[in-house]
């Protein structure tokens, strides 16, 4: 009997050509083909993204997390390849996308605790052209409020030595309504880079400061202090 494949662990040989081929004809295909049709939508920001960093990959990009859709709105957003940490449910066979998430290039994580495999695909995804994506809430969370955000997204940024790209969903009206149809409305915007190299602490709070202000939620998170951020950086 076939032993069942742990999807924490993927490989930089997996995101080749073929899969990218694959990720990008879904994304213009089938991802912008829905939205044209049922979304009123705008993607703002995009003169953050230098010209080259969609194509160089070695950038996490972190959105607040509040709906399923969130994952292609972020593509969409960067129009590059992403992978996604997942939550490892998804990987399940009673799990209705299961196929398509694993082809679509995502990692299974825990969220109760880290694992080495995953700072290793970590690793292995940005030695290629692919970006990462990160949901700091962890799990989806209601619209207009910055809540759970785990300090894990820093650390992996760190790791990677990649900059963190914001991204906010803002003014997020719903899912799609096939019955009465109904268009709704969301905004995707993009935020300015943040650096690596900055104390976790402060990575958290430029994200959630970036969020709350793109996306009008009020920020939790406390501004670290001056002496110990000094202190850090020295």
């Amino acid at each position: 009997m076939k032993e069942k494949r742990n999807f924490n662990r993927r490989y930089s040989k997996e995101y080749n050509w073929f899969r990218t081929i694959f990720y990008m004809s879904f994304l213009y295909i089938v991802v912008y083909g829905i939205y044209n049709i049922f979304y009123d939508y705008k993607i703002i920001g995009r003169k953050n993204l230098p010209p080259k960093m969609a194509k160089r990959g070695k950038y996490i990009y972190a959105a607040n997390h509040v709906s399923q859709f969130d994952p292609p709105m972020v593509v969409m957003a960067a129009h590059c390849p992403i992978a996604f940490m997942a939550k490892k449910e998804l990987f399940e066979d009673d799990c209705k996308i299961n196929w398509l998430v694993k082809r679509l290039g995502a990692f299974a994580v825990d969220r109760s605790k880290p694992e080495i495999a995953t700072f290793k695909t970590v690793k292995d995804i940005l030695k290629t052209s692919w970006s990462l994506g990160i949901f700091p809430q962890g799990g989806t969370r209601p619209y207009g409020k910055l809540e759970g955000i785990k300090k894990g997204f820093a650390e992996i940024a760190k790791f990677a030595k990649a900059d963190i790209v914001p991204v906010a969903i803002a003014e997020w009206t719903g899912y799609l309504k096939l019955w009465p149809f109904k268009r709704q409305h969301v905004v995707i915007k993009i935020g300015k880079p943040i650096s690596y190299k900055l104390s976790d602490e402060e990575i958290m709070y430029q994200w959630a400061q970036q969020i709350s202000e793109m996306a009008e939620y009020e920020n939790c998170v406390p501004k670290p202090d001056a002496k110990i951020q000094e202190k850090i950086e020295v």
